[in-house]
């Protein structure tokens, strides 16, 4: 039997089977109900709204062009107040956008790498002396003779506050350099900053990816075997602990090592196109040409007699060297999925980064008493106003760029 028909604008139509219809017909002037508007059943996945659908995450070369102006800002002053601020702004920023994945866990190694460095840099000044003289000591330790073929080294001696604070302050500025390294690892995912390598650099990329991937699933591959060892009343510490850890986890890196191999000789890794010779000649004298003209201009800009052509030879060193990495990225042919993209945000960010170094850069030049305080006489050091603020410019990635949006969990 013919399903019935009903007459719409001059012609026939079947009528649609819709939930409005099944419900009896609707009124002249009466839309459907819109899926959005539309009662969820149970175990039905809840609508994702269209602006969190297409929300691309942040460049990552943007976080590490960030990072990196941070730790060259750590590199341009000692003074601990300014450090501690640098140190604080970049764990503040990881605090609010570090991810779940296995990689982001990394930044507490870094930290503690920190301490350590900070440390050992103390003990050295207490076992082998300083050159920094000082007048308030703390303690003598025992010191022991040596040959007349090591002059300039003592073990023991007199251990005075200058020299601890001298080496306190060079050691914080080493650790909050990696610090602001441990930050960039933790907020930029390795394997989306290798899709964004141009193709010249795509082999090289690939290496210090695998060596930066390695260390976070080294360090999750620990803490899954010592909670293992504790769920079954085994000991996780001492040199026991850290004996019957070690095996598994090095066979872990092993197995990890050969399904790596696999599958990047299953993807074709490592195969090149043909290019001409000349194409090859000239990729060769536009790279090594341009790392010649960087070296020139960058020893021109941190010399006084230098400073006429220091800029020029620069520029034309960059320009050279990122011609010749186009003309090599011939010989990688690769395509990308859904490439990642460089929007407002990622200028914002980068740019804050660089405004950070470049005014702790000025502000070392102009007020270089603040910056390195002295031990000699032995001082307290003093936070400068101006320094400081431009330290936290570090805290804009932190309000500007938006959170990836996590999924409500389904009630039961």
């Amino acid at each position: 039997m013919r399903s019935p028909r009903t007459r719409a604008g001059g012609g026939w139509s079947r009528p649609r089977g819709g939930a409005a219809d099944r419900h009896g017909p609707r009124p002249w002037g009466v839309a459907a109900p819109s899926a959005a508007s539309a009662p969820r059943r149970r175990g039905q996945a809840k609508p994702t709204p269209a602006r969190q659908q297409h929300r691309a995450p942040l460049h990552p070369g943007a976080w590490w062009l960030w990072s990196l102006g941070l730790g060259t800002a750590a590199t341009r002053t000692t003074n601990p107040l300014l450090l501690g601020l640098l140190m604080a702004a970049a764990g503040y920023v990881v605090a609010t956008h570090r991810s779940s994945a296995p990689w982001a866990r990394s930044y507490t190694a870094f930290v503690k790498l920190a301490v350590a460095v900070l440390l050992i840099r103390l003990a050295f000044t207490v076992v082998l002396g300083s050159p920094i003289p000082g007048t308030h000591v703390l303690l003598t330790l025992p010191e022991v003779p040596l040959p007349h073929w090591a002059q300039g080294i003592r073990l023991g001696g007199e251990v005075t506050a200058e020299a601890l604070l001298f080496a306190g302050y060079n050691g914080l500025k080493l650790a909050a350099l990696l610090i602001c390294v441990g930050a960039a690892n933790a907020l930029a995912g390795p394997a989306r900053l290798l899709k964004s390598l141009p193709g010249a650099l795509y082999e090289i990329g690939v290496a210090v990816v695998v060596a930066l991937t390695f260390a976070p699933h080294l360090i999750a591959d620990v803490q899954r075997l010592r909670a293992a060892r504790r769920l079954r009343g085994r000991p996780d510490r001492g040199i026991q602990g850290l004996l019957q850890v070690g095996l598994p986890v090095l066979e872990s890196a092993l197995e990890r090592s050969v399904a790596l191999a696999a599958a990047m000789d299953a993807r074709g890794y490592g195969r090149t196109a043909a290019v001409p010779a000349r194409v090859r000649r000239t990729t060769s004298a536009l790279t090594l040409g341009g790392l010649l003209g960087v070296c020139a201009g960058t020893y021109g800009l941190l010399t006084a007699e230098g400073g006429a052509y220091g800029l020029p030879v620069l520029g034309a060193g960059v320009v050279a060297a990122l011609a010749g990495l186009r003309l090599g990225g011939r010989r990688t042919p690769r395509t990308r999925y859904r490439p990642e993209s460089w929007g407002v945000h990622a200028w914002l960010v980068a740019g804050s980064g660089a405004a950070v170094a470049a005014l702790l850069a000025l502000a070392s030049v102009r007020d270089p008493d603040a910056l390195y305080p002295g031990v000699v006489p032995l001082v307290a050091p003093s936070l400068p106003l101006w320094p400081a603020a431009a330290v936290l410019l570090a805290l804009l990635p932190a309000f500007i760029v938006p959170k990836e949006p996590q999924d409500p969990e389904e009630p039961s």
